[in-house]
């Protein structure tokens, strides 16, 4: 996805921040449901029994946590696919807290199976680290506050609050809106910041930090909105970058083993790679058809995808034409200059959008439609938005439609489970009785929709661009506009 948005500067000085009471009141509370629980359904379908399925292995990147547990999108590849369970459908439990106003969309776990978070308030981002089973809030970080910009709503700026990691040690490595990388480790007291990087001499103050990923070698590379991108040096702190001319960028991006850095701008798909000073190279780049407009759905004109990695040579992203927008699939080694391979249109004339990351099963692509949510009023008085989620299989160099489901998923970015051979997205039907929330569940290899547990009614539901994340344990989690939803099978 999800997504939005030299002389080194260097802070060794480490600073504790301690637990944080400021919400425990909110966090005791469930999310508030609008009137309607008792006029929908609060379970559909029946109980899945797993059936796996098989996928490329992801090569587990050296610099960062284990694999399922690192990132928004999972691993460095961004598939968005996690190798064990979630839920089942078995007698759901739903559990919810409230935060107030305020969603964590990001989400890691740590070595203990703990949540951080990276949430966004009305003040800003602010780290979270977060019970799994209570849902309540152990320890806090304020970061620095949101910048508000002419022009751009809070509820879709990426700038230094969606993206985020955890490395190889458990530390948070967040962007920030005042342009620094920060590193930030757990303690008994809370959260300990150990580095900080200054990379305001790359990033001018009219522009912000997107996503951060580290390569292979180590080196914590970023992305700014007006299209820089940089790498810096995690030992000496010094910052190397580039500059698109053009154009902008508004997801995060992928890395793999041979050194390769995945970004794709408003314009076009790039391989980067360092040079020997560290500088980003640009190693190829494919244009690719952005439309003429912003399309309903989206937060920028262009692609709406974080890179994919598919096996251990392909890359894939949707474009934005019209009238159908497609799934894109090119070669991603070095050498290859990002041949195109196949793509496949999707979705309904003139009704076709995503602003969320496509998801990786073996040679399929798992695509999902947002055409139509414009902001959290879309989903309101029973609206919704247009239906339809996709898998594009590629058999032989040709990229082939292999079903598409009509559940409305207006924004989630959706995960599957190779344990259970299920995808889950977080749905909203069309209803005039209530407007409820789902937590669903569709069969990888069929399309068929195995079940959809009820979460809650009401706009304090609305998931807004943000992930289903499964736990270790298999237990799914989704952050909303008020809080945090939590889903276990009874069994």
């Amino acid at each position: 996805m999800l997504r939005r948005r030299l002389l080194p500067g260097l802070a060794g000085a480490a600073h504790v921040f301690v637990v944080s009471t400021a919400n425990t009141a909110a966090a005791a509370l469930p999310i508030p449901s609008a009137p309607g629980p008792l006029l929908v359904p609060r379970f559909i379908g029946s109980a899945a029994t797993a059936d796996p399925i098989a996928s490329y292995p992801v090569p587990q990147h050296p610099h960062l946590a284990p694999n399922g547990r690192n990132n928004m999108h999972n691993d460095a590849y961004a598939t968005d696919a996690y190798t064990g369970p979630g839920p089942l459908g078995r007698a759901p439990v739903v559990t919810t807290r409230s935060y107030g106003v305020e969603e964590c969309a990001t989400e890691a776990f740590d070595a203990a199976g703990r949540i951080v978070a990276l949430c966004g308030n009305l003040r800003g981002p602010v780290l979270r680290l977060i019970n799994p089973r209570t849902l309540a809030i152990i320890a806090t970080k304020q970061l620095p506050p949101r910048n508000i910009r002419p022009g751009t709503s809070p509820l879709s700026d990426l700038c230094g609050g969606t993206y985020f990691y955890l490395d190889d040690q458990d530390r948070a490595v967040v962007a920030t809106t005042d342009r620094h990388v920060v590193v930030i480790a757990e303690s008994l007291f809370g959260f300990v910041q150990r580095r900080s990087y200054d990379v305001s001499s790359a990033v001018p103050s009219t522009d912000c930090l997107i996503a951060l990923m580290p390569d292979w070698s180590g080196r914590i590379w970023f992305e700014s909105g007006n299209g820089i991108v940089g790498s810096i040096d995690p030992d000496t702190g010094r910052v190397r970058f580039v500059q698109l001319a053009g154009e902008i960028i508004d997801n995060s991006f992928a890395v793999d083993e041979t050194g390769g850095v995945f970004i794709v701008s408003d314009h076009a798909l790039y391989r980067f790679d360092a040079g020997p000073d560290g500088t980003p190279i640009v190693t190829w780049r494919q244009a690719y058809d952005r439309g003429t407009q912003l399309k309903t759905g989206q937060l920028a004109q262009g692609s709406g995808t974080t890179p994919t990695l598919v096996g251990p040579d392909l890359v894939a992203i949707t474009d934005n034409a019209e009238p159908r927008m497609n799934v894109l699939v090119y070669q991603r080694g070095k050498d290859s200059g990002g041949q195109p391979v196949c793509g496949a249109p999707v979705f309904g004339e003139g009704a076709s959008a995503t602003e969320n990351s496509l998801v990786a099963v073996g040679d399929s692509l798992l695509v999902e439609n947002n055409y139509g949510y414009k902001d959290p009023t879309s989903t309101l008085l029973g609206a919704t938005t247009t239906p339809g989620i996709a898998k594009v299989d590629v058999v032989d160099g040709s990229c082939q439609v292999a079903w598409t489901s009509n559940q409305v998923a207006p924004t989630s970015v959706p995960k599957a489970s190779l344990a259970t051979g299920l995808l889950y997205v977080y749905t909203k039907p069309k209803t005039v009785l209530a407007d409820a929330w789902y937590f669903t569940a569709i069969d990888i290899r069929t399309g068929r929709t195995v079940f959809s547990k009820l979460t809650g009614t009401g706009p304090g539901f609305n998931n807004h661009y943000a992930a289903v994340y499964l736990g270790p344990d298999g237990t799914a989690y989704i952050a909303t506009l008020a809080g945090m939803v939590r889903i276990k099978d009874s069994y």
